[in-house]
């Protein structure tokens, strides 16, 4: 069994051209129209806010034309809801009672309601400068009418749910928690998501923190003991460096309704691929100084914030943690400084910030609900403004300009900032074009420097691996103390994905400077497939249980089996299922296939989700698959109708097709899949599914048994032959997710049973 390389990275550039405007598009404004049947609606989604905070269903939603029945709607929000405001953030669910409906592959509409800013962009702004630095939602704006009436212009912010998780993540399984407290924040709150160890008890963090997923209370307090009481194994838990990008962008936009503020709230933490916690930003309404709530820690001016705010917190262990630590100081500072110059004292926002308003001009004239009036407005990106903001008035809201230019002028004379960092003179690699297999290497000519690092990865869902570099003579950099500095790299990998980090005894600096969001790369020299060089091997047209995507989905799919002893490229062919139309779906650059390895494709029609994913669907009733180079056929399989779980198979590889009951997934083909399955039944049985451990196989066959583990990716984890009556896999230490164990006894019995790692 070969590995199966895909570069993400890739796949996430080209589905975004396929689709260019969507319901997040910033240039437009979306129009969403909600119909209640019952007059007194508001009344009645009031009283759910207050009661048991369900959904009202409502009898449709249409968004952009597109009608959608039986949808649930609720208000949502702490201090941006009031019973009084003719204008609440709504929260609407569009599968909420029919599973199956989604606008554009999204199901959950987050929109705010412009309550505390009278600038109507500060959300969808902050969310345009966050992206450039770490995974982090889309944002745009949307007219809001129910019951034919206008209620208002909204901000509209991508939901983080399952779909968030596999599309960034690359996984839906993983523990998943919201980090805001039960019942909101604010003070007198007796619960915070503040990262605090309380005690090894999971209940005792019930109140502070939301769970999203089936699990994940172990998982959560095990990675607030390590922040706390372990912090050397920091990095084996935690993505710090996209914690360091979130506490850098808080600090810089004076984003205080934040992990960063009093409050110590509104992120969200996602157990990934490699059984690490992501964070991801959210609710970013109040960002640019719009929060009253303060640092947690005393008195403070928003335009002088400084970043080592919070370092000695009794309450912010994230902080202090992280700034306590020499090497992740110097690289959350070198964050901060690239959010400034390259956003802030360039003034890129200033431009941004204008094309926005622009979008939403006469959305915010027509508004009958705005907090503000049109003139302050007019004048929120360069003068504070007072009152406002629902019932009750509000507090002065700073110009974003003004704001952000005193920002601007305070890092530049603040002691931690203007440090001076080392110089990275320029980077390359030993060879440009590298075949696979071939080990390079990457170097770096640096100045001023005590220290040089490469991060890098061989698959874009993986995390980035940081080794040091030398400039010593021995590692092909030249002569030692030259100050270029080398790393070996082999390139078992389509593409390789890396960066070079720096520091002295002040300040530290990243190459590319977005690092690790952004990364140099390196493409492998492999040969595109010629014809019958590549095959379709297997076909699954109607998939309930085989196996699941990285978004949880039972889909159909496809796979290609490399015939030769040699890794190829399949990248830039086409998959269809019309023979007149060759040319439907293009496999993504940096598409490989190993040696006698397997790739698998879903076609689910989900072209806009990352990975591999078709933008046609398989018909169980039977029909055509088409693999070419957009003129010239590679392999066509017309394929018969199929139950469900049945597959269309090549028995041996590569060989005839014939239906059969056992899938093989990114695997060696089951040559018995027309024997009786009485005939191939075996006693055997996995356990505990899901496990948190390892999974045993319990065998009551009394003969040798082969076993292969394999994951989602076509990978062979693990591999044993065994006559033993209990047989132990070491999956503890594997990452979260979902598994398949491939049972063969001699050349007449195989079982396939999945199973999950927590």
């Amino acid at each position: 069994m070969k590995k199966v390389f895909l570069i993400f990275g890739l796949i996430l550039t080209f589905v975004g051209n396929v689709k260019a405007q969507d319901l997040y598009d910033r240039a437009t404004v979306q129009t969403i129209e909600v119909f209640f049947s019952q007059s007194n609606w508001d009344a009645l989604m009031d009283n759910l806010a207050s009661t048991t905070e369900d959904y009202l269903v409502a009898d449709s939603v249409r968004i952009n034309g597109i009608s959608f029945d039986s949808v649930g709607v609720k208000y949502k929000g702490n201090s941006s809801y009031n019973a009084n405001n003719n204008k609440n953030p709504l929260h609407i669910n569009l599968d909420y009672v029919k599973g199956s409906q989604d606008y554009q592959g999204y199901t959950d509409l987050k929109l705010q309601n412009g309550y505390k800013d009278p600038s109507m962009i500060r959300e969808v702004l902050s969310y345009a400068i966050l992206e450039q630095y770490m995974d982090c939602p889309k944002a745009n704006f949307a007219n809001v009418y129910i019951n034919g009436t206008l209620r208002g212009l909204y901000s509209s912010a991508e939901s983080i749910n399952d779909n968030f998780n596999g599309a960034h993540y690359y996984s839906t399984e993983g523990a998943f928690i919201k980090c805001n407290p039960v019942g909101g924040a604010g003070p007198g709150a007796t619960a915070s998501p503040d990262l605090k160890y309380i005690n090894a008890d999971t209940a005792s963090y019930a109140n502070g923190y939301e769970l999203q997923s089936n699990y994940g209370w172990y998982d959560l307090v095990h990675l607030i003991d390590t922040l706390n009481n372990n912090f050397a194994a920091i990095e084996s838990n935690l993505d710090v460096d996209r914690a360091l990008w979130m506490l850098a962008f808080n600090n810089v936009l004076v984003n205080l309704d934040s992990y960063s503020g009093a409050f110590r709230q509104n992120y969200y933490l996602y157990k990934d691929l490699n059984d690490r916690f992501v964070p991801t930003v959210w609710d970013l309404n109040m960002s640019f100084a719009g929060f009253s709530g303060g640092t947690g820690s005393g008195t403070y001016t928003a335009t002088s914030l400084d970043p080592m705010s919070n370092s000695t917190s009794t309450i912010h262990p994230l902080i202090v943690k992280m700034l306590g630590n020499a090497t992740y100081k110097k690289m959350y500072m070198a964050h901060i400084r690239t959010i400034v110059q390259e956003i802030f004292a360039s003034g890129d926002y200033v431009t941004t910030a204008n094309t926005l308003r622009n979008t939403i001009d006469a959305s915010v004239q027509a508004d009958p609900y705005k907090f503000y009036t049109y003139t302050q407005y007019q004048n929120s990106l360069t003068t504070a403004v007072t009152g406002g903001g629902g019932p009750g008035g509000g507090s002065s809201i700073p110009g974003i300009q003004a704001l952000m230019d005193a920002r601007v002028t305070f890092f530049n004379s603040n002691a931690n900032y203007i440090l001076v960092a080392p110089a990275i003179v320029s980077y390359a690699a030993s060879n440009l074009l590298p075949t696979y297999g071939e080990t390079i290497t990457i170097t770096a000519t640096v100045s001023n420097e005590t220290s040089v690092y490469l991060g890098y990865r061989m698959e874009h869902p993986l995390k980035f691996t940081r080794v040091q570099m030398f400039d010593d003579g021995l590692h092909n950099d030249g002569a030692a103390g030259d100050h270029v500095y080398g790393a070996p790299v082999t390139m078992n990998t389509a593409e390789l994905e890396y960066y070079i980090y720096t520091e002295n005894a002040n300040a530290g600096l990243f190459s590319p400077q977005r690092a690790e969001h952004e990364y140099h790369t390196l493409l492998t020299v492999v040969p595109l497939a010629a014809v019958g060089e590549v095959v379709v091997n297997e076909i699954m047209a109607s998939n309930t249980v085989t196996a699941d995507d990285n978004y949880g989905e039972s889909d159909d799919w496809i796979e290609l089996y490399n015939t030769t002893a040699g890794v190829l490229s399949v990248a830039g062919l086409w998959l269809s299922d019309d023979p007149v139309n060759m040319s439907k779906w293009q496999i993504p650059a940096g598409t490989i296939i190993e040696p006698n390895g397997y790739l698998i494709i879903w076609t689910d029609e989900d072209g806009g989700q990352s990975g591999l994913h078709t933008n046609f669907k398989l018909g169980s009733a039977g029909e055509s698959v088409i693999f070419s180079d957009g003129m010239f056929l590679y392999d066509q399989v017309d394929y018969p109708a199929l139950l469900s779980d049945q597959v269309y198979a090549r028995c041996p590889d590569a060989g005839i097709f014939t239906i059969g009951d056992f899938p093989t997934f990114a695997a060696s083909n089951n040559c018995y899949l027309g024997v009786d399955e009485a005939s191939l039944s075996m006693d055997i049985s996995v356990y505990p599914v899901p496990t948190t451990g390892n999974v045993f196989v319990s065998s009551k066959e009394n003969a040798e048994l082969a076993i292969q583990v394999i994951d989602l990716q076509g990978r062979l984890l693990y591999e044993t032959t065994s006559s033993e009556a209990l047989i132990e896999i070491p999956s503890a230490q594997w990452n979260a997710g979902f598994y398949h164990i491939r049972i063969q006894e001699g050349s007449s019995k195989l079982k396939t049973v999945s199973f999950i790692k927590e």
